[in-house]
């Protein structure tokens, strides 16, 4: 882990370590650091409070902020990192050393509520002195610009120091750093699907820096173990001597009030990265943020506008906007169509980051398929037809594939892949497995988005075919089980269906019989297959989960981390797809029989429902979920910490709005938890904590995905659906087909 990303004792701890060999370098070193090679790095936090990109195709960097300062920023797509933090340091140069990220409180504002701009003001805990940084992109150039207003509040003179922390090209374990006589250059060169690639940054402030250092993560000549050692920068080296985990900061002069612009450039090359950052200097930072807002503003002015749902509410209505914008932020500006999950590893501090990692900057299909039905639902209706040519076009696989420990036949889509998709991509890449459900939420956004041609629909038969004789037991969309479950069974149907109507347009009737009565015999075998009438919880009679055979009623298992459990004790809100994709009607008895009991049950942790002190209401995934932060130590899910549990997600608010809006009833309280569960970005996270701790406060963001693309998706749509008075969503050839 890098040492501005370690907890604030072993920061310390590793400072105090390091001050010792510090004291032995000769004061204003320079040339190259020799203390090679630096410590094993990490990325961030998944919560992201900020984050952004220019609107325009032509500035393919996009930022993210977390704990108020600059964390991951992506280039020259939007799942290949490059940096892992960038921050400041304060010293008044005899007592005390700040770094940014620990010793501020941090207030996140939106300058317009309609630009992906944001405004971070940290001031100090101890009252000494204000940061307030704005964040925006170059339109035309491959630069991240911010303009930083820096206040000593007491009147002291302090000394400020911009630390940056490279991980170019998608680790941090082989990048090298330089001086080149008035900015500071990073570079790296990784194997990035199937191509030697280098990426250089050119890092540069408005003001010139005054000082500079170069060195190794964690070494004495590592910039923030040389601070605190003395209080000075004693180190000034221009370079490393090896390829290793590095970092670099630079002085930047300043007075009481001081305002100043950093431009941190990418490019191929020292030149082409030196060009973007000095080129968005010279434009300034005024203009470009002009250009940047007006950019956003465009966007907006071309959706539908804010429905009622959220127009008179700035909570909600923010959230709406910001879900809107983000969603189009997602998308990458070389591979159109490609939408990641999210800009974010979560629980990422205790995630290597030595080399690349899928985080959640991949695309899943299922995913893909929630961002597009939110913008559908929104009013933009040329990024989602972007979006279901991607997954055709780049995303399905015509002949058997390697994944990650599984082979995915024709006809399939791979659990997740680069934006680049299939192509080039590794096993690894491509995930572990197939999830039939993400199989037809492809083929129902063909039909969505009107890609109906003869040559998707190619495709489309081998896939419907795949699906009508692989289904319906598959890997459901919780990724981690295999059998039969009412969410999968449901997309699996809608899948078939939109096929069939795919089919007829193309004049082939045979195959669209075929695929309909496939889909008509699932659903009428729907129940006997997951409905249970010996279960734990309330009148024995709902849905489950999943179950790995075909008798609901047997003794069959499910195991999680902490045991096994009996499957007909095991449960989800997955059921409540069947309504959404017209699969059954909003009032049928079943669904509305499993409800209940299904709110009710309970793991030694938590109820799956939780309703807050103000109302809001909450899910569970499952009992037993172990996806989340431990209760006792508050890490998250990859350290493995004790009394772990998956928390609650707000994108299962919005699915049961959704299914309340069905039924005729009111989903105004699933709309406000959701927008109550954005953090201070407005961004929908996707879990919020389940009980007040030490660490997180009750119903506010964990350390996991933030924003949750899904969970956006999930917002627009259930906003204009209470204006339209019915879900937006719900495929009509479904629909009509079963008259729900």
């Amino acid at each position: 882990m890098r040492t501005w990303q370690k907890t604030r004792a072993v920061v310390v701890a590793l400072a105090l370590v390091a001050a010792s060999a510090a004291t032995t370098a000769a004061a204003n070193a320079s040339g190259a650091a020799t203390d090679c090679c630096g410590g094993p790095s990490s990325w961030t936090t998944g919560d992201k409070t900020a984050l952004g990109t220019s609107a325009s195709t032509q500035s393919p960097v996009w930022f993210t902020v977390a704990d108020g300062v600059t964390s991951e920023v992506f280039y020259p797509r939007v799942d290949v990192p490059e940096t892992q933090d960038m921050q400041y340091a304060v010293t008044d140069g005899s007592s005390f050393v700040d770094l940014e990220r620990d010793a501020t409180d941090h207030v996140v504002s939106m300058p317009d509520e309609k630009s992906l701009e944001y405004t971070v003001t940290n001031t100090a805990k101890s009252g000494r002195y204000r940061i307030t940084t704005t964040y925006v992109t170059d339109p035309a150039r491959a630069t991240l610009v911010t303009r930083t207003r820096f206040q000593s509040l007491d009147g002291g003179a302090y000394r400020l120091y911009l630390l940056a922390n490279p991980s170019m090209a998608g680790g941090a374990s082989g990048d090298t750093v330089s001086w080149d006589g008035s900015g500071l250059v990073a570079s790296g060169t990784e194997n990035l699907y199937g191509t030697t690639t280098t990426i250089v940054s050119s890092l540069r402030v408005s003001t010139g820096f005054s000082a500079h250092d170069n060195g190794y993560s964690g070494a004495a000549s590592d910039c923030l173990v040389d601070l605190r050692a003395d209080q000075r920068l004693d180190n000034g080296f221009d370079s490393v001597s090896g390829a290793g985990n590095v970092v670099q900061c630079g002085q930047i002069p300043v007075a009481a009030d001081t305002t100043f612009t950093v431009a941190l450039g990418y490019g191929a090359s020292a030149q082409a990265a030196t060009s973007a950052a000095t080129g968005s200097l010279s434009a300034g930072f005024a203009g470009l943020e002009t250009g940047y807002r007006a950019g956003w503003n465009s966007y907006v002015s071309g959706l539908k506008p804010a429905p009622a749902s959220v127009a008179g509410d700035q909570q909600r209505r923010r959230a709406y906007y910001v879900a809107a914008m983000a969603l189009h932020a997602a998308e990458d500006k070389t591979f159109r169509g490609a939408s990641v999950a999210g800009l974010a590893t979560p629980w990422g501090d205790v995630v290597n980051g030595d080399s690349l990692n899928d985080g959640y900057h991949r695309v899943w299909g299922r995913d893909l398929y929630q961002q597009t039905t939110g913008l559908l639902a929104a009013g933009d209706t040329a990024q989602p037809r972007r979006m279901a040519q991607f997954l055709w076009g780049s995303q399905w696989i015509g002949t058997p594939t390697a994944g990650d420990g599984t082979t995915y036949p024709a006809g399939a889509f791979p659990r997740y892949s680069p934006v680049s998709g299939v192509a080039g991509a590794s096993a690894q890449q491509l995930g572990c497995c197939e999830q039939l459900d993400q199989d037809a939420d492809a083929i129902v956004l063909a039909w969505l988005t009107g890609l109906t041609d003869a040559a998707t629909y190619a495709k489309v038969k081998v896939t419907a075919e795949h699906l009508r004789t692989s289904g319906p037991a598959t890997t459901e969309r919780w990724e981690e089980q295999f059998g039969r479950s009412p969410s999968s069974i449901a997309a699996e149907i809608a899948g078939l269906v939109s096929a069939g109507a795919i089919a007829r347009a193309n004049g082939d009737t045979v195959s669209a019989t075929t695929w309909e009565s496939t889909a008509d015999s699932w659903r009428a075998s729907l129940d006997a297959w997951t409905v249970t009438k010996s279960g734990f919880w309330g009148g024995h009679t709902y849905y489950e989960r999943l179950d790995k055979g075909t008798d609901p009623n047997d003794g069959g298992q499910i195991c999680f981390d902490e045991g096994c459990f009996f499957e007909h004790d095991v449960v989800d809100f997955g059921f409540l797809d069947l309504v959404r994709l017209g699969v059954r009607a909003p009032g049928d008895p079943t669904i509305a029989a499993s409800i209940a009991p299904t709110a009710a049950a309970f793991d030694g942790n938590a109820a799956m429902q939780v309703t807050l002190p103000n109302g809001d209401v909450y899910f569970h995934r499952y009992p037993h979920d172990n996806y989340g932060e431990s209760t006792s130590a508050c890490t998250g899910w990859p350290a493995g910490g004790p009394q772990r549990f998956g928390r609650l997600w707000p994108v299962l608010s919005g699915e049961r709005g959704e299914y309340e809006l069905a039924n005729g009833r009111s989903a105004a309280v699933y709309l406000k938890s959701m927008a109550d569960a954005a953090n201070a970005g407005y961004f929908i996270p996707e879990q919020v904590w389940d009980r007040s701790s030490g660490c997180f406060a009750l119903g506010r963001p964990t350390g996991s995905a933030a924003p949750l693309m899904w969970a956006e998706g999930q917002y627009l749509r259930l906003a204009q659906s209470m204006d339209a008075g019915h879900n937006v969503d719900t495929p009509a050839v479904v629909k009509d087909r079963y008259g729900s």
